[in-house]
């Protein structure tokens, strides 16, 4: 689902990877996947990856295919 303003501020801080910044929402596995996949390669992938498991312990690392995607 897409997120609009007004859903996203109702969103609490700490549903977001970056809780201060509200960055990254991760309200959802859907959301959570995103956060890694845009996250990935920045120097707050680390950040973003242990807040993601944390929430979805099965959720560990974004998919690396269009395929595995898929398959989630």
């Amino acid at each position: 689902m897409k997120l609009n303003a007004k859903m996203r501020n109702a969103i609490p801080a700490r549903d977001f990877a970056l809780p201060g910044a509200r960055k990254y929402p991760i309200n959802d596995k859907a959301h959570a996947r995103d956060a890694l996949a845009r996250a990935s390669g920045k120097p707050i992938d680390a950040k973003v990856k242990a807040k993601v498991k944390a929430k979805y312990p099965g959720i560990a690392q974004a998919p690396k295919s269009h395929k595995e995607w898929e398959n989630l």
